[in-house]
Order: C-alpha cells, then sequence, then structure tokens
C-alpha cells in the first residue's frame, strides 16, 4: 500500500483528496497546509490528520502530491526526495528554471519517481485520440478563462497556456527553431493575455493564444496534417477527425469534393471519447509507475521542457514590452 501525504488542501487539493480515496493500492496518511481554516475544513469534512510539521508529514509517507502555490513546489520538492519519497506535483514544476534543473538532478540522483501534473494529458478527448498518428504541420491552440484571482501569482503563460506548450511539445517531438510571443499584463502584474508563434526544426508551426480575462471558456486545439484535420475540444470533451477516406472509415460519415487533382472523399469521424476522469487518471498512472517502477506519463524532464518553453516565451513578451525611457 502506497503511503500519501498532501501539500496543500485549497481548491485544487480538495480534488486531488476525493480521488485519492478512490485510488486502490494507495492510502492517505495526512496532509500539511498552513492555513488554519482550509485545514479545520478539510480535517473535519475527510477525516484527514493535519501534520503541523512538513517533515513530519514526508517521514509518514512513502510519496507526496504536492498542490501547493508554485512558489513552494521547489522547497517541498527538495524535502521529499532528499528524503527518497516519489513526488507528484502539480504544474509548472517549479517557479524558476534553475529551482527545475535542481529538481530534475536531485530526483536523478535519488532514483526516485517524479510526475508533473499536465492533467490534460488525461482528458478524456485528447485520450480519444491515443491510437491515431499524430503529425501536424500546423497547430492552432486557444484557452480562454474568465478572470480568477487564485493561481494569478504566475503569468498565463505559465498559468494556463503551459498546459498546451506541454501537450504540443509532447505530439511535435521536435527541436523548437524560433519563438516569438506579444502578451499584456491587464489586472495583474504579469501577462494576463498571450498570442504565441512557436516553430519547431521540423517544420511545424504552433499559434498558441491564452487568455484569462476573457468572457467566455474555450480550450480548442486544432491540429492540420498531411490529408487530415483533427479537433480537440479539452472543455466539451470531444474529438473530430476530418480525412481523406480510407477502407478503415467504413462508419464514417463521408462526402466527395472536388480539387484540382480530381474528386476526393472526405471522411468525418468522432472517436468515442471515454467517460473518464483526468484527475483521477493521472494520480493512478502516478501510483502505477510508482508500485510497477515504470517511468511517470509525465516526467520532471516533460516538466522541465514545458518549463524552458514558458520562459521563453516570457522572456520574448519582455523584451517586446521594454521600452526605453
Amino acid at each position: 500500500m502506497l503511503k500519501v501525504g498532501i501539500f496543500g488542501v485549497g481548491h485544487l487539493g480538495k480534488f486531488h483528496i476525493n480521488n485519492w480515496q478512490k485510488i486502490k493500492g494507495a492510502k492517505l496518511v495526512g496532509f500539511y497546509d498552513p492555513d488554519d481554516t482550509a485545514a479545520a475544513e478539510v480535517s473535519k469534512q475527510y477525516g484527514l490528520k493535519r501534520f503541523d510539521n512538513q517533515d513530519e508529514l514526508v517521514a509518514a509517507c512513502d510519496a507526496v502530491d504536492i498542490i501547493a502555490p508554485t512558489t513552494f513546489h521547489f522547497d517541498l520538492c527538495e524535502k521529499a526526495i532528499r528524503n527518497s519519497r516519489h513526488v507528484f506535483v502539480e504544474k509548472p514544476l517549479a517557479d524558476t528554471m534553475e529551482e527545475a534543473h535542481k529538481i530534475v538532478k536531485l530526483a536523478k540522483e535519488a532514483g526516485i519517481k517524479v510526475q508533473v501534473g499536465h492533467v490534460e494529458r488525461f482528458n478524456p478527448a485528447y485520450l480519444a485520440l491515443s491510437g491515431y498518428q499524430l503529425a501536424p504541420m500546423f497547430i492552432e491552440v486557444h484557452r480562454l478563462s474568465q478572470f480568477n484571482p487564485r493561481g494569478t501569482e504566475v503569468s498565463v503563460i505559465l498559468d494556463l497556456m503551459i498546459h498546451d506548450i506541454d501537450i504540443v511539445l509532447s505530439i511535435v517531438k521536435s527541436g523548437v527553431k524560433h519563438i516569438s510571443a506579444s502578451g499584456v499584463a491587464v489586472m495583474t502584474d504579469t501577462p494576463d493575455i498571450a498570442n504565441v508563434r512557436i516553430e519547431f526544426n521540423n517544420g511545424c508551426v504552433a499559434n498558441l493564444t491564452s487568455s484569462r480575462i476573457s468572457m467566455k471558456k474555450m480550450r480548442k486545439m486544432r491540429l492540420f496534417q498531411k490529408d487530415a484535420y483533427i479537433g480537440i475540444d479539452f472543455l466539451e470533451k470531444k474529438t473530430e477527425i476530418i480525412k481523406l477516406k480510407e477502407d478503415s472509415d467504413r462508419d464514417a460519415f463521408t462526402f466527395d469534393i472536388e480539387t484540382p487533382s480530381g474528386k476526393k472523399e472526405i471522411a468525418i469521424a468522432n472517436p468515442p471519447v471515454p467517460d473518464a476522469n483526468a484527475i483521477l487518471l493521472e494520480l493512478e498512472a502516478f501510483v502505477k509507475a510508482v508500485t510497477g517502477n515504470n517511468p511517470t506519463p509525465v516526467s520532471e524532464v516533460d516538466g522541465l521542457m514545458a518549463m524552458d518553453v514558458a520562459h521563453q516565451i516570457l522572456q520574448k513578451i519582455q523584451s517586446a514590452n521594454y521600452v526605453v525611457k
């Protein structure tokens, strides 16, 4: 039985608690949170033990789940890793690139498992494409959210766009050639809306837009590749594939179009989207990686790569907004 300790029982922390209680092979031993009000509520609602000391919680468990604000990620990860505890840490991996590199180094030296909470990797709409060959040459992404003071200790790049950066990097699997970006701080001291263009060494181009000051929510990704268009709606949990018809597309809706090279038959398919809980899936995957001694599906290196691109974007925005007085 994997004994798990939780650091941070705020809004997202409660979702994690609910899901940990559903996972066979894992047991919550308690939590640490300096907020007395939140801690009292969780202790009463879930009957979980509150640890007043971080070291005591680390000593009592085999793995930690870190859902504290980003500024605390490094200290908590370091404490757990130095005590040979496995780590699940919410995205982004750390507050700075220096901290992220140190976490990767510490994890390698300790031989423990680290998983970063890029939960969109487990979104049912994305999982519906698990059997489909993705090789996009153009990607368009929109992630829009209404303003919420929670999470604004970091920019919209590290708060929202990093989800899509991680997904794009996992799909494209090519080095980044060039990044151009623009962003504006509206409600906070860091960019609240940003538009980014990432050019990859293999020729793929990704355009990403993220905003946390929109009137409506949107989480959509469109992939364009040879003979196919793939649409993913992470919010509505829908997936659509439009492509040239193949023999295997017998159940798809089809229609003909005229092209300069002649008539072509187009197939439209909506792959079945599993009825799945993304947070539960990512925590279950972490437990399986630890107990089976397998690689985590979103490793600390994945988290580092997403952070690296995110920080390059922030540097581009800062350079573009710099004005000589």
